[in-house]
Formats: C-alpha cells, structure tokens, sequence
C-alpha cells in the first residue's frame, strides 16, 4: 500500500502585522476560508477546528497544519483561544434541516453555544455564522439573539442575518443559506454584500468547461497519507476526482431515458421502480438532470446518487463526478483531499461556495 510523502499546501499563508486574523470554527474543507483567501491575500487563518478527521486532514493539506482535529468543546478545554479580527463557521446543521425529520433535541443544535463561546475568547471585531435557511426559524437563532440582549453572555455584540442564494453572488449553484453578519458593538455593522449577478447568474455550462465528458474511471488514485496514528485515501487533487460508478443495467437504462432537463416522471413505466408507479408528484428533481444553461440545484453530500435530486449530467448518462460538484461549489483545482470517495463527496455537499464567501469577505473588507 503506497504513502505519499506530505505534499506542500498549496493555500498555506503565514500571518504578518497586516494580516487579517481568522479563526474558523466548524471549517469542513475549507471552503469558506477559500472565499476569505480569494477576497483578499491579507486574510489568513490562525486556526481552524473541524470534528471530522478526514474533512480536518483534507484542510490541512490545503491550508497547512493549522487544524485542531476534534470537537470545538474539546478545543476549548485543551487550547487558548487566539485573538482574532474574524470568526468564521458554521456549525452543523442537520437537527433542524428541512431534509428529513427535524429534531429540535438533536446535540448538534446547540454547537452553536461552543461558538459563541469561542467568540468571547477570541474577541473578534466581526462575526460570520453561516447555516441553512430553516435556521432562521430555529429556536436557537432566538436563543443567539437572547445571548445579545444586554443582559446576556454576549452583550457587546450585534448580529443581523439574512438569506442569500449563492448564485446571485456568482456561483453556478442555486444554494440558499443563512448568513449572520455580527459585530462588535463598538464598531459599525458593515452590511450585507450586494448581489453582483441578478440577472445574470452562471450555469453548469461555464463551470464545467473543459471537463471531459468521459470520466477517468471509477476508483482513487492508489495513495495514502499519514493522518495522525492512522493513514487515509489521498491527498488528491480536485482534477483526480472526475470519477464514475459501477453502474447497474436498470440505472443505465435510465439515464437513457431522460431527456435534457427531464426527470423519473419522463421514464415510461417498465424503467419506473415500484414506489414511482403510482407516485406522479412529488419533487420535480428526483433522477433529474441539470440543465446545462442554468445553474445546478444545491450540491448536497450524495450528489452522486441520482435518486436523491436532480444530479445527472446534462448530458451524459452518469451522474456528476466528485470534479464537477466541487467545480459547482467553487473549489479550486488545486485543492487537496484526503479520505473515500463517500468521505470527499460529503465535504464538497457541506462547503459553502467560494463565491458567496468571497461577496462576504468583500464586504467586511471595506470596514476592516
């Protein structure tokens, strides 16, 4: 079995007396402090901490060995909190998504207090809480609310929040997120960022331009790499990931018979599985396939399975690779990932998109 040797990260930055200081809590892969990075070369993160080791090896490869590998709360208790000028993160989400069943009791709801406590030690002049929409709705944005009020653990901070779609900030995605824009309340709130492609957004089209159609075959390259006391798949490239699957006869017969832009409704009823048989509605987006001159839906952690949404190529008869769902999120070419195919496609499906990470950073940059 083949070790690589570490390979130097290609967006590692080191920080100087004009860098802006970041802490990014719950980071994933880095796709949010991508977006600080492309804002502007003065960001740098100090540190970052992410609970899943492969999505934690995959940033340091990227960003360098600046990752706590573990739970916030166990970063709390074991490390100092550096000062910072921002925090970033998004804590996850799943106990009150609108996929699924929703379970106001789930542990990780209450992630968000580990980050807000992080903001009281690091004592950050702006915030950024990132997270779904139904985060809106949630009883914990009340309880962060009441956390302000000023008789509350975070008093000397504002916050206000909005939804913003991805797409209308240059992604090819139409992706809808929660964004909280906090403050210190010594200084002004800097606001959100103005859409800059209303109107114009971009499609799958321009984003996988040059992308074969024809994948590079269906298994990771054979390397490896040391993660701890432990190795793991990688680190790959984002360009060694445009790969398929095994796919069944009945899969294949399919894809075939959907059209441009077409659905499960457009199968005739010898290809249609039991449940669709007398299931005429429903979502729109089940074994669909993108349109290649609109952007994708939002890029979940199973875009490679077609019954789960609309994520069959525009024209192939596959599904999106791991390459183009990362190049639907903004994920540069040169990032590295560590972990399985399953591990890698569920770190691209949480990322934030780089374009909307970047109108964000943008924005606080003409306070900071």
């Amino acid at each position: 079995m083949k070790t690589q040797t570490q390979l130097r990260a290609p967006f590692e930055r080191t920080v100087s007396p004009e860098s802006i200081r970041v802490l990014d809590l719950f980071s994933g892969a880095g796709g949010l402090t991508h977006g600080f990075y492309a804002a502007s070369t003065r960001f740098v993160t100090e540190r970052a901490v992410e609970f899943d080791p492969a999505a934690a090896a995959t940033y340091a490869a990227t960003f360098g060995r600046k990752v706590y590998a573990g739970p916030i709360q166990e970063w709390l208790h074991k490390e100092d909190v550096p000062e910072v000028d921002v925090v970033i993160g998004g804590p996850p989400c799943q106990g009150f998504s609108l996929l699924g069943k929703r379970n106001a009791l789930d542990e990780r709801n209450s992630l968000w207090e580990h980050y807000a406590s992080s903001l009281i030690r690091a004592k950050p002049k702006y915030f950024i809480v990132e997270n779904v929409g139904a985060f809106g709705k949630s009883q914990q944005l009340v309880d962060f609310k009441d956390a302000t009020k000023p008789d509350g653990f975070l008093r000397d901070y504002s916050f206000e929040w909005h939804v913003l779609n991805a797409a209308d900030y240059g992604a090819p995605q139409a992706r809808k997120r929660a964004i909280l824009i906090g403050h210190h309340r010594d200084l002004p709130f800097p606001g959100f960022p103005p859409p800059t492609h209303v109107g114009r957004h971009l499609s799958v089209r321009q984003a996988l331009s040059g992308v074969p159609i024809d994948v590079d075959g269906t298994e990771l390259p054979d390397r490896r790499t040391a993660v701890g006391d432990k190795s793991m798949p990688g680190a790959f490239r984002t360009t060694e990931l445009h790969l398929g699957r095994d796919y069944a006869q009945l899969s294949l017969d399919r894809f075939a018979a959907i059209p441009p832009g077409g659905n499960r409704m457009d199968l005739p009823d010898h290809l249609l599985a039991p449940c669709w048989v007398n299931h005429k509605s429903g979502s729109g987006d089940v074994m669909g396939r993108l349109r290649w001159d609109t952007p994708a839906v939002t890029i979940r952690t199973e875009f490679f399975k077609p019954e789960k949404g609309r994520y069959i190529h525009p024209s192939a008869n596959r599904a999106i690779t791991h390459l183009e769902a990362a190049r639907l999120q903004g994920f540069p070419d040169e990032h590295l990932w560590v972990g399985s195919k399953t591990a890698i496609a569920k770190q691209i499906g949480n990322a934030v998109p780089l374009h909307l990470g970047r109108a964000i950073a943008s924005q606080l940059l003409l306070q900071l």
